[in-house]
């Protein structure tokens, strides 16, 4: 992938500054380059400009690493390989098992596209989201994470394309990132925070915030147990029509294939 070439300039780059700005003897925070201020940048104040850094630091990356569409996977941290039997549907070993099995397919359908199309995209930690950027390695491919500073529970997996490894602080903004580039969105079972990340991307579909995409919800019974959709549009708290957004299955090939005839439909 051959790298974008900067247009000429006469006005010397922000890092020279940094560096002929360190020639003095005025050791003063007041002198210091704003943006090179890092007491400056820390404080309650200047809150809208880190949201800002948060946004176009990964969005930057993204772009000129080329990607230019993403299948994002939701799941449950706690959920892990060792947790039950894979091949019994209910246990975490299960979902685990399924997510790198999405992954691993979809993302042989990504290197087929230079690895710019269709690239898997986690929250980066551990449980589904570890499964799924595993089975994107397994296929050799490139696997985004999208991690969030949390006291538990969010280290990096291993298995993150460390170049794609991102980290936040604002929730908000890396909400956003999981659906800038979204073509597609599977929901594996999880908890508080699967949940809200679904929800989300549910509602801006609803009210025509964001152009409709495939939803899946993996795992018929957690999700009929879990949320009672149809007790929503019965009791006129949703419509009938909004259930239509998603779709539930079992199984990693049921998700593929609903995935793969809908890209398939959108290339032609």
């Amino acid at each position: 992938m051959s790298e974008k070439k900067k247009p000429a300039s006469c006005f010397p780059s922000a890092a020279e500054d940094v560096e002929h700005s360190k020639n003095t003897r005025l050791d003063s925070a007041s002198y210091r380059l704003a943006y090179a201020d890092d007491a400056l940048l820390l404080r309650d104040e200047m809150r809208s400009v880190r949201l800002g850094l948060e946004w176009m630091k990964p969005d930057l990356i993204q772009e000129e690493a080329g990607i230019e569409s993403t299948l994002v996977v939701f799941g449950g941290a706690r959920f892990h390989e060792t947790t039950g039997d894979k091949n019994r549907p209910g246990t975490g070993a299960y979902y685990y098992s399924q997510a790198r099995e999405l992954a691993r397919r979809v993302t042989e359908l990504s290197v087929s596209h230079d690895c710019r199309q269709y690239v898997v995209t986690t929250g980066g930690g551990p449980g589904v989201m570890e499964a799924a950027n595993r089975g994107a390695k397994d296929a050799g491919g490139l696997s985004i994470g999208l991690n969030i500073v949390l006291p538990f529970e969010q280290t990096p997996n291993p298995y993150i394309t460390p170049e794609l490894c991102f980290q936040f602080h604002y929730f908000a903004v890396r909400k956003m990132h999981f659906l800038k580039r979204a073509v597609g969105l599977v929901a594996f079972p999880g908890g508080f925070g699967t949940m809200d990340e679904l929800f989300e991307t549910l509602t801006l579909v609803q009210t025509k915030k964001i152009d409709r995409l495939p939803i899946i919800l993996v795992g018929r019974q957690y999700w009929e147990q879990a949320v009672n959709f149809q007790f929503l549009a019965d009791q006129g708290a949703v419509s009938q029509a909004d259930l239509e957004l998603f779709k539930m299955v079992d199984t990693a090939e049921e998700a593929c294939k609903v995935l793969f005839q809908h890209w398939n439909g959108a290339e032609q």
